[in-house]
């Protein structure tokens, strides 16, 4: 952990140098929501409880069951009947099955799987100038990674505002009001009805986007990429994803313990891989985006930066290796 906290720190610096300075940030605190959660040390589960590592034939899978509506799908995975336990029911099928196809099946199936070390590091965004230098900061995000994002643009002195679906509100200040309020407490909120028509108009209007959705879910909120920027041709647009904004990645589902194994940010003691943290794709993967939005923002760029968790790990993972 001492490497990974010394490696935070030198993202910092970066981070604070891109934000000229107008930010505060500690890298302990950057990785905790502890003040919030009954967490347990990390081992081969998650401090949280939802995700596991767990052995197949030849190498280990990340999976992460924090909904009802995952834990479903455990029978149509791994064969077994509705009534068994669902960690049972995966443990004892990737004892017989190999790491690859086992990720494989439950992936095509939309479950927060991944084989550990499977993600290459991020790379560079493809940007370009545009004419537009200001305007607000739209923020489209759930849960911790896109909030940070916001959260440190706003610390930073931007306008940010944080629409939220009136249907579907974001549920962190319900499960972690403290980390609510550190990653939403400068914005201003609005909470209204996902509609196409009301959401591209408050797009035509900002500077920065910041989304934390698949590409063919926000498309059906009016949101693709060809509208969104036939609407602002001078948008930086901060697209948050599991495991990637184009090609088949863009399918696939993630949270930040699954995308940290995914990016091979773990420990390995012994033959056997531990978690190094809570959820650590996530805080990882805001600061990085913030860095690159900074950066964008201060050279005048436009465009779609693509930051996905499992890679933000992979960098991370890299670097403390």
């Amino acid at each position: 952990m001492t490497a990974l906290l010394d490696a935070v720190a030198a993202a910092g610096e970066r981070l604070i140098a891109a934000s000229d300075g107008r930010i505060a940030f500690d890298p302990r605190r950057a990785l905790s929501r502890a003040d919030d959660l009954d967490l347990v040390p990390p081992g081969e589960w998650s401090p949280n409880r939802h995700c596991r590592l767990i052995p197949c034939q030849d190498e280990w899978i990340a999976v992460s069951l924090a909904r009802d509506a995952d834990r479903e799908l455990i029978p149509a995975w791994t064969g077994a009947a509705f009534d068994d336990d669902p960690w049972d029911a995966i443990a004892t099928s990737a004892k017989s099955r190999p790491a690859r196809a086992m990720a494989a099946d439950g992936v095509a199936l939309h479950l927060p799987v991944a084989r550990i070390g499977e993600t290459s590091p991020i790379e560079a965004p493809d940007l370009y100038v545009g004419a537009r230098k200001n305007g607000m900061v739209l923020d489209l995000s759930a849960l911790w990674a896109g909030p940070y994002c916001g959260a440190l643009l706003a610390e930073a002195g931007y306008e940010v505002v944080k629409v939220e679906s009136s249907a579907r509100p974001d549920p962190t200040p319900v499960h972690t009001p403290q980390l609510d309020r550190r990653l939403n407490g400068r914005k201003r909120r609005q909470s209204i009805a996902f509609e196409p028509g009301v959401l591209i108009a408050m797009v035509a209007k900002a500077r920065v986007l910041i989304t934390s959705g698949r590409p063919h879910a926000l498309a059906r909120l009016g949101l693709s990429e060809a509208e969104v920027f036939a609407a602002n041709p001078d948008l930086l647009w901060v697209a948050i994803t599991a495991h990637g904004w184009r090609g088949d990645a863009a399918m696939r589902v993630g949270f930040g313990d699954d995308c940290a194994a995914a990016g091979g940010l773990v420990a390995w003691n012994g033959g056997r891989p531990n978690f190094m943290g809570d959820a650590l794709a996530d805080p990882l993967t805001g600061i990085v985006a913030a860095t690159l939005a900074f950066e964008a923002l201060a050279a005048g760029k436009c465009g779609v930066i693509d930051v996905a968790l499992a890679q933000i790990a992979a960098h991370f993972a890299r670097i403390v290796a």
